[in-house]
């Protein structure tokens, strides 16, 4: 679980990140899961844009993906969640 201060931090960070994923008109798949575990590990931090036509809300897309992935979810704004998990590298030093 992460600390307010951690959150703060890894908000800052993923600022000038791109969504690399999106969740479009058939929800979250299989290998959109496999797809943003492989880069969750690569990166520890990404954004995953939620597409107008996605049938879920972000909320629930949020919750699905941090239950697949085991992912922590640091940020929802709009429709772009912003996904965090410490990687064996450990790219981010968390405060």
């Amino acid at each position: 679980m992460l600390t307010g201060k951690q959150k703060r931090y890894l908000r800052n960070e993923a600022h000038h990140l791109k969504a690399i994923f999106q969740v479009g008109k058939d929800g979250v798949s299989e290998n959109q899961i496999k797809g943003i575990l492989a880069a969750l590990e690569t990166h520890e931090l990404l954004k995953v844009k939620i597409l107008d036509n996605c049938p879920e809300d972000v909320h629930n897309v949020a919750l699905e993906l941090s239950m697949h992935t085991k992912a922590e979810v640091v940020q929802i704004i709009g429709r772009t969640i912003v996904l965090y998990k410490q990687s064996d590298e450990r790219i981010y030093r968390l405060p």
